[in-house]
């Protein structure tokens, strides 16, 4: 029998080698060869050994390190750090892999309190133990890039970091980062302002007869940008030497191809707000929601990035109560549409009547109407959607928007636009148009969640697990491409392991996913319990769910579908038996799949020993570790787990 996917398939870490002995001569044409040798008499300041730390990119460094940037010989950086550190600007430290080591006197207590350095040549930030604050403040202009490395916290500043910072002048933005930085750091400022000025560049805007113009801020940037990349099927005409007049339907594809080009659009057209429609949110938020809250009312368009569990879904109701106006949700399915419905009901003051679906199952179009993303970009049923005039547009699980299926849902117009995603990355590397089609990234870190307690970081294991048998190991072997992680992927040695790890936590709620429906049925037969796949008919993937959100089933084995088409109910143990080569973002909706307030949850994902399955594990989950969860490797002993 054929297996059948229940979807699509789907940092560089830089090596330094410390020198033993003195640097290599500088190369003719080198931009710190100046023809003459350095004095070994120059004075050495901490300046020097801050321009030092600048350059190899840490804080700590050896003499070899020192020697090697300041092109002198390790023994004159050696005597010139002695020197600095009698003067008491330096402390060293002997450490195994080197004699000493030497860092800046004010790291001293580096244990104790918070400390930021600023690499601004990267446009990266180290910063050690950052408070809460600190941390709200990067957020605003920077990427929290690692959270768990050997050098603590790790931001980067990318351009679109700065393009969707929630400030009204670049001055008030330098407050911001002087803030979170403790010091004014020029040349990062200076190509922050550089990059806040491409930002205002190009804006849409809505002309007296109702057309839509693009106005440049120039007549050298509409020349030599915008003239180049666009053409007639975006623009009728120019206007005048900074103004063209827009192809009405236009507007996304000319904001995705200035975005691109490094010119993200202002949009500052009249779009009609829709009917008004008062909405009450009946629940508090959170103190980082009601910055998101406050971030989209701001910007009046953005995209809710955070954790699963992190009430992400909860937020955008909060934002349909601050636009006050006729709303159209985008789902992927009709189960999440289904969901959406119940949560509005539950979580606002609108009532059932005021909400409709529309979908394969349902045609309504009410002033909260949730739709599917299929069925919205159909030509037959897009006029239900044109002819109204939304106050907002949502997008569910936006990370599918730049996909060709989707895309077309965008041209959707309205005053209001909100994304909502826990891990807005793609393995096309098409993730930045989701910011253009949609808007600019709106969250807060992870870690931070996990340590104020409200989401919990699950423990993350991999355990790689031996061939069931003979037969598939032999397969494996001589099998090639896809076909040998296929194979590696159904190990019947899994399902032994499966039945391990539920017996090892009797009392938890478990999920257990597997990505081939074929091995779905094996595992269903084996563990007498039911499989929840794109088979399964609506009614009875509900009654399933349902059951195990009220305790009544404490197993449930699921297919793809579960990974975004459905709102999964909390479990405590989740067990990925397949599906980690897929993508980044399968691993943390699985990951996820345990992410709420409530402690303690477990996940283990299996992968057959020795086989290509191990490396796609490990690389598929890097990116959960980057953002502060702990990854344990466990490699499976069948002889020892049967002798407990």
């Amino acid at each position: 029998m054929t297996d059948e996917r229940s979807s699509e398939p789907t940092d560089d870490e830089r090596s330094e080698s410390e020198a033993s002995g003195g640097a290599e001569p500088a190369v003719a044409g080198d931009e710190n060869d100046t023809g003459e040798e350095n004095d070994p008499d120059d004075e050495f300041t901490i300046a020097d050994f801050h321009d030092a730390s600048q350059q190899e990119g840490r804080p700590v460094l050896t003499a070899a390190a020192v020697s090697r940037a300041l092109e002198i010989s390790q023994e004159q950086a050696a005597d010139r750090l002695e020197a600095l550190a009698e003067n008491g600007d330096l402390e060293r430290h002997a450490v195994s892999t080197d004699p000493v080591v030497w860092y800046p006197s004010e790291l001293e207590d580096l244990t104790d309190r918070e400390r930021v350095v600023v690499f601004p040549k990267r446009r990266e930030i180290i910063v050690d133990r950052p408070d809460q604050f600190t941390r709200a403040q990067l957020s605003q202009f920077a990427h929290l890039a690692d959270a768990n490395g050997e050098q603590g916290y790790r931001y980067v500043v990318r351009p679109e970091d700065v393009w969707g910072t929630p400030h009204d002048s670049f001055d008030d933005l330098a407050r911001t980062m002087r803030q979170a930085l403790g010091q004014r750091s020029e040349d990062l400022e200076d190509w922050v302002e550089s990059q806040w000025d491409r930002a205002h560049q190009f804006r849409l805007v809505t002309h007296e007869d109702g057309y839509t113009v693009l106005e440049a801020q120039s007549p050298e940037i509409m020349g030599n940008v915008a003239r180049q990349k666009l053409d007639e099927e975006h623009v009728h005409a120019p206007i005048s030497e900074t103004e063209d007049w827009v192809q009405e339907g236009s507007e996304a594809a000319i904001k995705r191809i200035l975005y691109e080009a490094g010119y993200p659009v202002q949009d500052h057209r009249e779009l009609e707000s829709g009917e008004e429609l008062p909405i009450d949110l009946e629940v508090r938020l959170r103190d980082y929601q009601r910055t998101w809250v406050d971030r989209f009312a701001e910007a009046g368009e953005g995209v809710f990035v955070g954790p699963p569990g992190s009430g992400k879904t909860v937020a955008a109701m909060g934002a349909m109560a601050h636009v006050d106006g006729e709303t159209l949700v985008l789902v992927p399915s009709r189960d999440l549409a289904q969901q959406w419905a119940d949560t509005i009901v539950e979580y606002t003051s609108l009532e059932p009547h005021q909400i409709g679906q529309y979908h394969g199952g349902r045609k309504e179009v009410r002033p909260v109407t949730i739709a599917t993303y299929q069925i919205a970009g159909m030509d037959r049923h897009r006029s239900l959607f044109d002819d109204r005039e939304w106050g907002l547009v949502i997008f569910d699980e936006c990370q599918h928007v730049p996909s060709d299926v989707y895309r077309r849902s965008t041209h959707l117009q309205s005053k209001h636009r909100l994304g909502l995603s826990a891990s807005p990355i793609r393995e096309d590397d098409r993730q930045t148009e989701i910011f253009t089609l949609v808007g600019p990234p709106i969250g807060t870190d992870w870690e931070a969640l996990f340590d104020a307690g409200h989401v919990a970081e699950p423990e993350l294991e991999i355990r790689y697990v031996p061939w069931g048998d003979d037969e598939q190991a032999n397969a494996y072997g001589s099998a090639d491409g896809q076909e040998k992680y296929r194979i590696a992927a159904r190990n019947r040695g899994k399902v032994d392991e499966v039945r391990y790890l539920l017996s090892a936590h009797p009392d938890s709620k478990a999920l257990v996913f597997v990505d081939y429906l074929e091995q779905g049925r094996e595992l269903s037969e084996a563990l007498d319990v039911p499989f929840l796949s794109g088979e399964t008919p609506h009614h009875e993937r509900r009654r399933l769910l349902d059951e195990f959100r009220r305790n009544e089933r404490d197993l449930l084995l699921i297919s793809r579908v579960g990974d975004e088409g459905i709102d999964l109910p909390t479990a405590d143990l989740a067990i990925v038996a397949s599906g980690l080569g897929g993508s980044r973002r399968q691993g943390t909706q699985r990951a996820g799949r345990t992410m709420r307030p409530a402690g303690g949850a477990l996940v283990y994902v299996l992968a057959t020993r020795g086989t290509r399955e191990e490396d796609f594990a490990r690389k598929q989950l890097q990116h959960l570790g980057r953002k502060g969860m702990t990854i344990r490797e466990q490699t499976v002993d069948r002889e020892d787990e049967r002798s407990r």
